[in-house]
């Protein structure tokens, strides 16, 4: 008999509205998934202590972090690739030049490299998360799995063909993530299934945004939210309904497995 599932989901615009709101429908839909033996594991690119509560009131404890860099199956880290740390303090000099604030991230708290910075306050704000405390070397001492750099896309340009380790994926009008070149939300997701057991086939991703892109294009079923960009819509194999619309459920009963 085939294995069940393995589904994974995206948190913002996919599980979150834009509210950073769980629809009551989410909810049932996941907790049905784990009662028919569904496997439920998260996909995203916040980093661990910013879904923490999430995965509580969920009861998930597989996730891929970071955009892939920091991957977790049942609370034992299976990979995690940081920042190459001398190519950090290079990017940090150019940003600090270019008047381009910084957040570090590692797996238990973020840091920022400026004081009460307008670009931050928002950026953060729309993740309803709190301005981060003020340590502009953190990176120097402790493994740094993404970095948030406040910049436009002409910027972003040229920051990202100086740095080859690095890869710029924007999340924000006024900011991209820096992740290793490499990584993805698709390693993670492979990752995961080779440890559980799984095959890739049987994977399902659930996403909205770009850097849902590949994740969608390599699972089994790739299913993106009515409220996604359309470029992601285009690498998906199923279009469900917005995440406000119950797009969760209604994907999730569109392939059978609710």
């Amino acid at each position: 008999m085939k294995k069940p599932s393995i589904v994974f989901f995206d948190i913002d615009g996919t599980l979150y509205t834009e509210k950073m709101e769980l629809p009551p429908s989410t909810k049932k839909a996941v907790k049905a998934l784990k009662d028919s033996d569904v496997y439920v594991a998260i996909a995203t690119g916040r980093a661990p202590f910013m879904f923490e509560s999430l995965r509580q009131e969920l009861g998930i404890t597989t996730f891929v972090s970071f955009n892939g860099s920091y991957v977790v199956a049942d609370g034992e880290v299976l990979d995690k690739k940081p920042l190459e740390a001398e190519q950090v303090a290079y990017l940090h000099k150019e940003a600090v030049e270019s008047e381009h604030p910084m957040v570090f991230l590692d797996h238990e708290q973020a840091v920022a490299d400026v004081e009460n910075h307008a670009h931050i306050h928002k950026g953060m704000g729309d993740l309803k998360m709190d301005y981060p405390p003020l340590n502009k070397f953190y990176y120097k001492n402790n493994e740094i799995y993404q970095a948030l750099l406040f910049c436009g896309t002409d910027a972003e340009e040229n920051y990202s063909t100086n740095y080859d380790t690095f890869r710029f994926v924007r999340w924000h009008e006024l900011a991209v993530d820096v992740v290793p070149s490499g990584g993805s939300k698709a390693e993670g997701l492979r990752a995961v299934a080779n440890h559980l057991g799984y095959t890739m086939e049987d994977t399902v991703a659930f996403g909205d945004a770009l850097n849902d892109m590949e994740m969608l294009k390599e699972a089994g079923i790739g299913i993106a939210m009515g409220n996604a960009l359309e470029q992601v819509k285009k690498k998906a194999d199923i279009v469900t309904d917005p995440v406000y619309e119950d797009g969760i459920k209604r994907g999730l009963e569109r392939i059978g497995l609710i």
